[in-house]
């Protein structure tokens, strides 16, 4: 089941407030630590107009360190992203290892650098310029399991799932490579929590990306995220997508899987504004209290397991990319998207992103700028509310963001054919430019298009810089 039932703003704080109506004074400390645990839900003012950029360290560059990728963020910083979440860098475990370079989710060691990365001074020194650049920096963490030879397993084995006695993998997966976390154990729950304020302490990091967030106790994500929370105020991304006690806990986004499952058949052409209705009534209904979802349409698992975009999506591509970087939430760009790479990427082998030039880096650019220069496209409660349209053909999917003055309006052609809409606009009509060619023009309260295969047309009220 999608939905689970989850306290809303409005009943917390009317739990709090019972509390207080009953509190003895040994009760004071706990009503402290709710308030504040509940303040933790608020993300940092940054993720407003925050774009998300996957960083797949070791396939970047040919010496796949920190030091070659440092060379890219003046690249990146033109792109327009200015969240650069990177994939785990901690030491991979040898024992049980898949492949040649093993997967970075398979962690050795908690606090330390992977040494085929770089050093922690090399770390340091990237997170310093990318901050000195105007980024954040988000890790990615893996908190449901170790790899086999991280010291904990001989430490403390208690701190693992045991089956007949013997430490056992993530049941139900083939992730013979790493060892489940058991989170029953409070002392294991302790050494995490220390483990991930040791990366905000020494590294000044910004944000977690939690890896199978799903797979670790909601109880432990109000906690983690509280004391975390006190060392710095961080921006909180779950690896899960249908979990909203996990939103609950402490979390600010988690991954839009229900949008991208729809993006992904529009591959046929022959989807219609009927086929997004449901994912775009699952942002409005699922996300409260300024939550919001991460879209997508790749990242590192899609890329490796179930394809490049090219291949789930077709032709569809450039108009599930205006619908994802329009609809609410945070978008995410993955190593290589930017140039249209168009392969997947080894994951437990060498292997490297072909950086050729490509029109595509213009067109995701192009996008950014439309989702920064308009606060009604921003992340959760910084952005506006989504509307629709009244239109004669549901085969162009027709909304708009809205958000004081500032306005948004999305045309959409998912199909394979040549589509005419008539669409009344109302109270929105207006001037508007633009966004492909940035012309001035003024929207009548009842306009036709006609848009060709797959061709989008988007007008914000702003002029895009």
């Amino acid at each position: 089941m999608r939905f689970k039932p989850f306290l809303s703003s409005a009943s917390a704080l009317l739990a709090i407030a019972l509390l207080a109506a009953c509190a003895t004074p040994a009760d004071a400390n706990l009503k402290s630590h709710a308030s504040a645990r509940q303040a933790t839900t608020v993300a940092p003012s940054w993720v407003k107009d925050a774009v998300i950029y996957e960083v797949n360290t070791r396939q970047y560059t040919a010496e796949g360190t920190f030091d070659a990728f440092a060379t890219n963020l003046p690249r990146l910083k033109a792109l327009g992203v200015n969240v650069l979440w990177f994939m785990p860098i901690q030491p991979i475990s040898v024992l049980n290892r898949k492949g040649t370079m093993g997967s970075p989710y398979s962690v050795a060691d908690y606090k330390a650098v992977n040494p085929d990365l770089g050093t922690n001074q090399d770390f340091k020194d990237l997170v310093t310029a990318a901050h000195a650049q105007g980024f954040k920096v988000m890790l990615d963490w893996v908190p449901n399991h170790t790899g086999w030879d991280n010291a904990w397993i001989t430490d403390h084995p208690d701190w693992y799932t045991h089956v007949d006695g013997e430490i056992t993998q993530p049941p139900g997966t083939d992730w013979y490579d790493v060892a489940d976390l058991n989170y029953d154990n409070q002392d294991m729950r302790a050494a995490m929590i220390d483990a991930m304020k040791y990366w905000v302490t020494t590294f000044d990091i910004d944000g977690y990306r939690e890896d199978v967030a799903g797979g670790v106790p909601a109880d432990f994500w109000s906690e983690a995220i509280y004391q975390v929370n006190q060392v710095k105020p961080l921006f909180w991304l779950a690896e899960n997508g249908d979990d909203a006690e996990l939103l609950n806990s402490g979390f600010h986004a988690n991954y839009n899987w229900d949008l991208l499952g729809t993006m992904n058949k529009a591959k046929s052409g022959d989807t219609n504004e009927d086929t997004f209705f449901p994912s775009v009534s699952h942002i409005e209904g699922f996300y409260q209290n300024g939550t919001f979802p991460m879209n997508f349409i790749t990242n590192h698992d899609e890329n490796s397991w179930n394809g490049t975009e090219f291949e789930r999506l077709g032709s569809a591509v450039k108009p599930m990319a205006a619908m994802y970087f329009t609809l609410p939430g945070m978008p995410l760009i993955y190593t290589g998207q930017e140039v249209g790479f168009n392969r997947r990427l080894q994951f437990f082998e060498k292997d490297q992103v072909d950086w050729a030039a490509s029109p595509a880096t213009a067109f995701y650019k192009g996008l950014i700028k439309l989702k920064k220069q308009n606060s009604a496209l921003w992340a959760g409660s910084y952005g506006g509310s989504i509307g629709y349209f009244t239109g004669n053909n549901i085969n162009v999917s027709h909304f708009y963001r809205l958000k004081g003055k500032n306005k948004v309006i999305a045309l959409i052609n998912t199909t394979k054919k040549t589509q005419t809409i008539t669409v009344r606009f109302n109270k929105l009509a207006g001037t508007y430019y633009d966004y492909a060619s940035g012309v001035k023009s003024k929207l009548g309260t009842k306009q036709t298009f006609t848009l060709k295969p797959w061709a989008f047309k988007l007008f914000s009220s702003v002029k895009i810089k």
